[in-house]
Formats: structure tokens, sequence, C-alpha cells
């Protein structure tokens, strides 16, 4: 029995309005074969007085049986290893609850990303800049903006101040008090003369990532058109390909990879290199069009902290489910519907946007809440709702219908037969998927739907 403050009921309770059923999963590694497994998860719903509701859930109509794809002389023995698992993995996270966590800051610089308003060529001071870092000999912020230019006051002495009056602005100070004194001064100035714009610096807030596997001619053109609408922004290339080819570009990262690793091992890569506060997922034949507003995304998810991932659209499509869990008995485990355009209500101030449990492979994401979940590497070809069974309970997930990107055409110029050779899952792939879901998750059956 797990006692909750009032404050966490509180929690919960809101939770719950939000999400109709919003449930907690918490998936661990393993190690070795399929049936030697050393550690396991469970899903979980919260109930204010008891973790463990006990009873048997209802597979709903066609769905797959996991223990079905468990050898019969094995099951018995996997069974109670898995409730075994089970207990110690609860004595592992019975305060998880209770602890209380704050975030620290992406960076040392405290600086206003949204809701700063000025009037049309007109000075005014930047509210909240500061330095917030450890003694050091010597301190340098570099400020840029796009659309007007920065100013600050007279040159103090052991200061060194450039480009004032630029659209970039760098302060060099040995007295971190000296340079806080000058950031607190530090004008703006639009050139622009119009009521409704903003300079928001995309490319100090999001990376875009991508995985490539033997279409070099649909990723160089998804890398053009990144560069037609954000020069500047970061963007980061998994690559396992069997025949590598060298992408070379400003302010590109291409890793390669060891071949054919797979789909979740090039995202973990991928995103464990970025280092801004957010990332935007795209696949490696997607195309940017002039509906590709990362910033509308941003905005979303600026206004709305709890967000941890918001999905667009691709060619119109939003792709989105419903992830609808009933908790089962510890030993047989639960059922998980996965549920094709289900979603829940509208988001507060973003009629276009409704909260969800997945969403398509265009999507933005908080690169901390993302890498605390992961994307288990051992799915190789079969993985996509996967991660976000991963996150149930842990990431709130909405989808935006105003935010699209396009998809490539494949034709006889840019088709990769070796790529589709790795395509396409076989038998084998999906049952294997099966069996880790029946282990790892805890469940007793998934309907896909």
């Amino acid at each position: 029995m797990m006692s909750l403050s009032s404050t966490r009921l509180r929690l919960v309770a809101v939770t719950l309005i939000i999400l109709t059923a919003f449930y907690v999963i918490h998936f661990s590694n393993f190690h070795g074969n399929l049936f030697k497994f050393s550690s396991t998860t469970k899903l979980r719903s919260f109930s204010p007085s008891n973790f463990s509701l006990g009873h048997q859930c209802i597979c709903p109509k066609g769905s797959e049986l996991l223990k079905d794809y468990i050898p019969e002389d094995q099951y018995e023995e996997l069974v109670k290893r898995r409730v075994k698992e089970l207990q110690q993995y609860k004595t592992r996270m019975a305060s998880e609850l209770s602890r209380l966590l704050f975030a620290s800051p992406n960076s040392p610089l405290q600086y206003p990303i949204q809701g700063y308003i000025v009037r049309p060529l007109t000075s005014t001071l930047i509210p909240g800049l500061g330095l917030h870092a450890e003694n050091r000999s010597s301190y340098k912020v570099s400020l840029s903006v796009s659309k007007g230019i920065l100013t600050t006051n007279i040159t103090p002495e052991q200061t060194i101040i450039k480009r004032s009056g630029k659209n970039k602005l760098i302060i060099e100070s040995r007295s971190l008090v000296t340079l806080n004194n000058l950031l607190a001064k530090v004008s703006y100035t639009s050139t622009d003369y119009h009521i409704n714009t903003g300079d928001l610096d995309i490319s100090s807030q999001v990376t875009i990532t991508t995985k490539t596997f033997q279409r070099y001619k649909h990723l160089r053109v998804l890398l053009d058109s990144i560069r037609q609408f954000y020069s500047n922004i970061k963007i980061i290339v998994a690559d396992d390909s069997l025949e590598t080819e060298h992408i070379t570009g400003e302010n590109i990262q291409h890793y390669i990879m060891p071949p054919a690793q797979g789909w979740f091992a090039g995202r973990n890569l991928a995103v464990s290199q970025v280092t801004t506060k957010y990332f935007l997922w795209v696949d490696d034949d997607f195309v940017l069009t002039e509906k590709t507003k990362i910033e509308n995304l941003v905005e979303v998810m600026e206004a709305m902290p709890e967000l941890d991932v918001v999905g667009g659209s691709v060619k119109g499509n939003q792709f989105y489910f419903a992830l609808i869990y009933e908790e089962g008995e510890e030993i047989e485990g639960g059922c998980l519907y996965r549920k094709s355009g289900g979603k829940f209500q509208s988001l507060p101030g973003y009629p276009q946007c409704s909260m969800t449990s997945g969403v398509v492979n265009f999507f933005l994401a908080r690169t901390d809440a993302v890498q605390r979940v992961g994307f288990d590497p051992k799915l190789q070809r079969t993985a996509h709702s996967e991660f976000f069974m991963d996150g149930l309970g842990t990431l709130l997930v909405a989808t935006c219908g105003d935010v699209s990107i396009d998809h490539q055409l494949t034709t006889s110029e840019n088709k990769s037969p070796l790529y589709n050779k790795f395509r396409y899952p076989g038998q084998g792939d999906v049952e294997f998927k099966l069996k880790l879901h029946f282990y790892k998750n805890h469940l007793k059956c998934i309907k896909y739907g």
C-alpha cells in the first residue's frame, strides 16, 4: 500500500482529467538472449491507494496473445522470472513518486526566449539577461539577433565590448558582477516595422535529427530543404549504411555507425548528441516546405511546459494514436490497445492541437525527456509505436495539424534496392517484438487497431 500526499493526489487527478487514463510505464534494459532477461518493468496505472489493482484484464477482440509466442517448454520458468523481476522493480521504484526533482538550466546564460515585446524601431532593455557561472579568470558572452541591433552601456575598465550597435554583441570581462551589470543594460532595437513579428532564435533552441540507411539522394534533398528555410540550424545525421558516403556542410554532424544497426540504435545515437533544449525528428526522405514552421511547435511547447513531444503532419496526415492500458494480474500481465486516430481533448489556446499518446515520425521533443526514456536498440526494423509505449505515463504527447512536412516520392533515380531489402521486417522480427512486450513490458496481450 502506498499513501500519497494531498499534493500528489491533486496532480494525479489533473492527469486523469487530461488523459482519461494516464498510465506509468518504466522500462529497464536486459542483457542476453530473449529468455535470459536480467530485468523487467511493468505498465502501472495511477491509483491513490494502491498501484497493483490485482484483477485480470480482458484482451480486446483481435488482440495478439503474447504467451502464444513463448515456447511452451520455457513459458513457466519465464513467468516465474518475470514476476520476480517485477517485485524487484517495485522495490527499486517505490519512492519515485515522492521525490522532489528540479530541472537544471541547459545553459548558464539566462535570457528571454518568448514573450519579450518591443515597439517597432524603438530601443528597449532586454529583461532577464544574466550569466550564472562558476569562478573563472574571465567571462565572455556572445548575443545575436536576426531582426534588429543590440547595444549596451559605456565600457568599464577591464571589459571588452565588440560590435555594439550591430546584430551581434560580444561582452568579455574579468568580473562576473561587471558583466552582469552590462547585460542588465543591453537594449534591443528592431529594424523592421511590423506589428506581428518575432526574433525567436530557432537555431539556439532546436537541433534537427535524422537517421539514414542507403538513401543518400533522399537525404541530400532533405538537407537542401532544411537550409532553404533554416540556414544555421544544427543537423545531426546517424548513418548505418552498408556503403557509406560522406555528408558535409556547415553545422552538419554526420555519425557513421556499424552497418545495419537499425532504426532505434540510430535514433539513440542522434539524440545523444543533441545539446539544445529541443530536437526535431524527421525521416531522411522528408522535405521541408513553407508549412514546416518549427517555431510554431516551439511556441506550443513553451506555452505548455508539461508537454514533452509535439507531432506535426506529413502531407496533411497526422497519424496519431492512443495507447489504452488496462491493469492485469501480476502473473498474466496487462492489456494494451493501440488505437489509430485516438486522441483526447484540445490544448487550451491551441485548438489545432490535441492530446494523444503517440505521433508520426515528424515531431518536436524536449531533449532531456526523450533521453530519459530512450529508444530500445533491440528493435531494429519494427519500431515506432514502441518508443511511445516505453514513454507512456512519462511523456506527455500532443499533435498539431497546422505544422506539416512533405514526403519525397520514390523514383527510379533515387530508389535503393539494398534499402528495400532491409526496410521491411520479417516474421521473426515481429515475433521478437511481441516476445519483448511479454517480458519487458509485462503484457498479456496487445491489440493494434
